[in-house]
């Protein structure tokens, strides 16, 4: 049964969110415009009391799944944040218990010689009284389970026929159950990057429920173009009523999961190359159960002239990127951005008893920032995390930071990245770290920065656009993690300095095997790195990997099962969401990543632009300690 009240249910606009501040804002206002909208006594606030409010975090139930292997049954399920630390588990098949003694030490239990067939259950055993039973165990029966999915109708556009494609995923509980379900972006065969004249099929959005039940979906409508910089979906629970929900650009003519129209359903603002130039642009939050549009305001900022963003046919104009912040330390902000390549626009947004209201809006065209050299620094994602340690997000955008007020942290000024990854890579060292790859011939082509204060630790040599480059731990030789990128030729440490060669790709990452190093997902493997060579860990089967050449999944996370990551691809037909999650027997127990607020907000951006893999905020590598524990708040 959903925990959503009924009320959540119908049509709300916050479109009337008038006044000086706002006005301003619309206008091309600035960041010191916009701190007038801070939420009273942000200011007030202490480090040391943000510091030790809790997160705003799912509740969830214990995920619980059954791989199936040649040798038996590998069963995995979370341990929860609400958990004790000493909490111990039972596991049973069907009514009887097949574990010897409960099991402290991990959140998995390799059941030998079991059937495929088998059902389990877990119960968490506290102060040696068994609790309640957990759901049944989703079967992963053939090494992998299947989410029956429904492409869309295709359809031609300006004479072109076109199909549809499931592309980036995201996952959030959508009704309140503490089960996950899938919000999906399908993509027409004729999506276009935004560098590419021409007319693209309407852009369209599903929810799943594990069992492939479809919950809704939503029609973005002619006046989305449809392409990877174009739509940034965020699912989230941003008012704290314990179900998700799902938040992105809209137009006029987009149809909401109830059917209902936003704006005018005739409005066609497509111009003879394909673009979208004119026309009003909104910012809605959908209802993640019903999909109905709960409240829709003006997108922020306007697009204004098109020239003012680096072209004037249309291409820079539409470079969006999304995500989710604790701003407050407390609660998710969501964060709409236009802009990397000249100007930069972030927007902050609460959504709160049905309205959206704008928190701050950060401009590289404010008085406050022209000439601070801000402006075209941005990559092709963003990276959100506490870079300061005061118990509230930042906004890692590329080659600067802004700060959870929407103060300008810093820039390094070393241009626009296609890649970048921020995280706990030094055990040694407190706090984040940060690495980027640079698209600029002029500037060095990888840098790790130091992300609370911008400075450049070390660099690589310029003269090549550097297109990929990946940093965490996946060599066990080495303390701390690696780096590498497509223009380097080595893999080097948290110095700078050469450990090894290279590894085979530098793409996406998966915490799979038994150990704490992670390991490579590229296209549709996982590969365990050697010094030797790499080792095939798993190939999909009957799937296809998303986006073209950046041969990125639809998703991958810890989503079920232990602390340990999944990776969802769509079948070749386009007909499932095929998930993978590891055979491997683990004694590491971690508390599921899904609850540690920086790698949550990393799985929610993961859709954006050109995705990347989430990162944690603790060191989970070669020599690491105890894992943290977090503390959750709900609400």
């Amino acid at each position: 049964m959903s925990r959503r009240g009924t009320h959540r249910r119908g049509f709300r606009s916050s479109r009337t969110l008038a006044g000086a501040a706002l006005a301003a804002l619309l206008a091309g206002g600035g960041t010191d415009a916009a701190l007038a909208q801070a939420p009273a006594g942000a200011a007030g606030a202490t480090a040391q009391e943000v510091t030790a409010a809790a997160s705003q975090l799912e509740a969830l139930d214990r995920g619980l799944v059954s791989v199936h292997t040649a040798d038996g049954n590998l069963v995995s399920w979370r341990w929860l944040a609400s958990d004790p630390d000493d909490v111990a588990f039972n596991v049973y098949r069907g009514d009887l218990k097949v574990n010897d003694q409960p099991i402290t030490g991990s959140t998995n239990f390799f059941h030998a010689g079991a059937p495929n067939s088998a059902d389990y259950r877990v119960r968490a055993v506290i102060d040696g009284v068994e609790q309640d039973w957990s759901p049944h165990a989703i079967q992963f029966r053939p090494g992998y389970y299947d989410v029956p999915i429904q492409a869309p109708a295709g359809g031609t556009v300006n004479g072109s026929g076109y199909t549809y494609e499931a592309n980036d995923a995201s996952v959030g509980d959508l009704n309140g159950d503490g089960t996950l379900e899938f919000v999906l972006k399908w993509q027409p065969t004729n999506a276009k990057d935004n560098s590419q004249s021409g007319y693209t099929g309407n852009t369209i959005l599903d929810a799943y429920t594990l069992s492939g039940t479809r919950l809704w979906r939503i029609d973005l409508g002619r006046n989305i173009r449809s392409g990877a910089h174009y739509t940034q979906f965020q699912v989230y629970d941003y008012d704290g009523d314990g179900s998700a929900e799902v938040a992105m650009k809209t137009a006029d003519g987009t149809v909401d999961g109830q059917g209902r129209v936003i704006g005018s359903a005739s409005a066609d603002y497509r111009n003879s190359s394909g673009y979208v130039l004119s026309g009003p642009e909104y910012l809605t939050v959908f209802d993640g159960e019903t999909g109905a549009a709960l409240a829709t305001t003006d997108y922020v900022p306007a697009r204004g002239s098109v020239s003012s963003w680096g072209d004037d046919y249309g291409n820079r104009v539409d470079r969006f990127l999304a995500g989710t912040a604790y701003l407050d330390g407390t609660h998710p902000s969501i964060i709409m951005a236009r802009g990397y390549y000249t100007r930069t626009v972030i927007a902050a947004w609460d959504f709160r008893n049905g309205s959206l209201t704008r928190r701050w809006t950060f401009d590289t065209n404010s008085s406050t920032n022209v000439g601070r050299g801000f402006d075209g620094q941005g990559s092709h994602s963003l990276s959100i995390g506490d870079v300061d340690q005061d118990g509230k997000d930042e906004i890692v955008y590329g080659a600067m930071a802004v700060d959870d007020n929407g103060w300008g942290l810093w820039t390094t000024k070393t241009g626009h990245g296609d890649a970048q990854h921020l995280g706990d890579f030094d055990p040694g060292n407190p706090g984040l770290e940060y690495f980027k790859v640079s698209e600029s011939t002029s500037q060095p082509s990888s840098l790790r920065i130091d992300p609370q204060n911008g400075q450049v630790i070390w660099q690589t040599a310029g003269g090549a656009d550097n297109g990929r480059g990946v940093a965490g731990d996946i060599y066990s030789g080495n303390s701390g993690a690696e780096f590498w990128s497509a223009s380097d030729t080595t893999l080097r440490n948290l110095a700078g300095n050469s450990v090894g060669r290279e590894p085979s790709s530098i793409n996406f990452l998966s915490w799979w095997d038994g150990d704490t190093t992670r390991e490579l997902l590229d296209g549709t493997h996982i590969d365990k790195y050697g010094t030797g060579g790499d080792t095939r860990l798993l190939t999909g089967s009957g799937v296809a990997s998303n986006n073209g050449t950046k041969a990125t999944p639809v998703l991958s996370g810890d989503i079920l099962g232990d602390w340990r990551e999944e990776v969802v691809w769509r079948t070749g037909d386009n007909s499932a969401l095929r998930i993978y999650s590891t055979p491997i027997q683990t004694n590491l127990r971690i508390t599921t990543l899904l609850q540690d607020r920086m790698y949550r907000t990393g799985l929610a951006w993961q859709n954006t632009a050109y995705n990347q893999p989430p990162h944690p905020s603790f060191y989970i590598g070669q020599g690491m300690g105890t894992a943290p524990r977090p503390t959750m708040a709900r609400g």
